[in-house]
């Protein structure tokens, strides 16, 4: 469905909010990850007007824009548009597949249902979105600091309390790096002998080995 810009209809409700997945642990035990917290667009976000481009609201390949509070669905030829759609699920982002590796940041999609639209069809499924921005800089990418998923080429500090965030690899994050996940594997003994943290990863090779920076 294509609305014209006088005719769109509210769809959505979208609220943006970066995930915290990596889980990581000390020599013997593993040690709960805390958000990075260095790239959070429209973190908080409050319910917006989706424009209504597409057939499906934030379907692959379409765009949004973000601000400090809200996103919402644009053309990707605007000049508003600040972020392209790369996976798109339904359902929560718990029981759904992972998006992938590179994914900037995640937008959470509430389920409506809006009394009428222009052909009938209103519903918007829960579900998410995989972000990647138009520009760099590229949190999600190996040592941005940021992003869904803690990646090889990641950097990583303690954050007290048995907890370690995410940071820039080149030092320009809000603490330095103390560890970097060099490489990943399908078993801790698989790890080399400099590995000083096991990061959990997830998919085919969960664990991540990390040695110091």
């Amino acid at each position: 469905m294509r609305a014209s810009a006088s005719g769109r209809r509210s769809i959505g409700v979208v609220c943006a909010l970066l995930l915290a997945s990596a889980v990581l642990c000390g020599c013997q035990r593993w040690q709960s990850a805390s958000d990075s917290g260095d790239s959070t667009p429209g973190a908080g976000a409050t319910p917006t007007r989706p424009s209504g481009y597409g057939a499906v609201f934030l379907g692959v390949d379409e765009c949004s824009s973000f601000g400090t509070t809200s996103f919402t669905e644009v053309p990707c030829t605007s000049e508003r548009a600040a972020a392209r759609v790369i996976a798109r699920y339904d359902g929560k982002v718990a029981d759904g597949p992972s998006c992938p590796a590179t994914t900037d940041f995640v937008l959470h999609i509430s389920q409506t249902a809006p009394a009428s639209d222009e052909d009938g069809d209103g519903a918007v499924p829960q579900g998410y979105a995989c972000m990647r921005k138009l520009e760099p800089p590229h949190p999600g990418d190996p040592g941005g600091g940021g992003g869904p998923r803690t990646i090889v080429g990641d950097c990583v500090y303690s954050a007290g309390s048995g907890q370690v965030r995410e940071t820039a690899c080149d030092g320009t994050g809000r603490k330095p790096p103390e560890y970097k996940v060099t490489s990943a594997v399908s078993a801790r003994s698989k790890c080399p002998a400099s590995t000083a943290l096991y990061v959990q990863l997830g998919g085919g090779k969960p664990v991540g080995c990390a040695r110091p920076v």
